[in-house]
């Protein structure tokens, strides 16, 4: 597959960020029966099924050693990030963890400056980050005493860490020239072994029987299928269109359509300061994305590098 357009980058980027931002509903509706281990087990493993599902054809590895880079996406963007955002909300406040995993692309452009030696953060990137980060603390905390926990902070650091060395990894994997849907079912299935002995240790005997709910189902079926299935192969297309940190950039809507989506469907209130957030969020945003980048930003994969298959 080769790397689209701009403009189907950004949507793809948006269009994942926007699903991942309502997950907090579905989430909190399945944790009423569920641990959070099992409902990240089945969610994945329902979006294996339905990538197999929509390209049953095996995926032939060229070079062995590619295999690496599949088990490490697996590894950072499947099991390690869930697992250390889900671990972080059990010791320390959601809003804390909302605004330190929004750190994720200021990580994902330190780690693309490291490797890509010709690649700098510019002004409009920086700038743009420290808006975004303003207005999320904003959303998040909402007039809320904000309560350090290190625990839990440093846990929430962690997966916005691995999160940013998937992103980079998701570049990297986007030079082998295989299809979208392919390399993230592979993906998959490296975060679903990988997350074995973490149910070891925590635990894994879900009941099956709250399925008969059409809303459970309902909930678990969004998670699985658009959440993580159609939502992986939409980021992985923009990380391959766009590269790693421009598309790492929309991470800063998340928190925004949670709060946006908690209103609607959970009766949540948005008060003026959250909507000040929005603001400045949407604003950091546009300013890192489109305001000077040029050579600041990673450079997509372009045709000549991502050959037709």
């Amino acid at each position: 597959m080769m790397a689209g357009s701009g403009t189907a980058g950004h949507m793809a980027a948006l269009f994942s960020a926007i699903v991942w931002g309502v997950t907090f509903v579905s989430t909190k509706g399945l944790l009423t029966a569920l641990e959070p281990v099992e409902i990240l087990f089945i969610r994945m493993a329902i979006g294996f099924l339905a990538l197999f599902a929509l390209c049953p054809h095996f995926l032939r590895i060229e070079d062995r050693r590619q295999e690496l880079w599949f088990a490490g996406a697996g590894l950072c963007g499947i099991s390690l990030y869930y697992l250390l955002e889900n671990i972080a909300l059990t010791y320390t406040m959601a809003s804390n963890v909302g605004v330190i995993v929004a750190v994720a692309p200021l990580f994902t452009a330190i780690l693309v400056r490291l490797i890509y030696k010709d690649e700098k953060l510019g002004v409009g990137f920086v700038s743009g980050f420290a808006l975004a980060m303003i207005g999320i603390s904003l959303v998040m905390f909402n007039g809320q005493e904000m309560h350090l926990n290190p625990t839990g902070d440093l846990l929430a650091f962690g997966a916005a860490l691995v999160w940013s060395v998937y992103s980079v990894i998701l570049r990297k994997i986007g030079t082998f020239g295989y299809g979208t849907v392919q390399t993230t079912r592979r993906t998959f299935m490296y975060g679903l072994l990988f997350m074995l002995p973490a149910m070891a240790v925590l635990g894994f005997s879900p009941d099956i029987g709250v399925f008969a709910d059409p809303v459970m189902l309902g909930h678990i079926l969004f998670l699985g299928v658009m959440a993580s299935a159609m939502c992986f192969v939409t980021w992985g297309y923009a990380t391959r269109s766009l590269g790693a940190v421009k598309t790492s950039v929309y991470i800063y809507l998340i928190p925004v359509v949670t709060v946006v989506t908690s209103a609607v469907f959970l009766d949540e209130d948005i008060t003026a300061m959250a909507v000040v957030g929005t603001a400045l969020t949407l604003a950091g945003l546009a300013i890192s994305e489109f305001v000077g980048r040029g050579r600041d930003g990673d450079a997509s994969l372009e045709p000549d590098d991502v050959p037709e298959r």
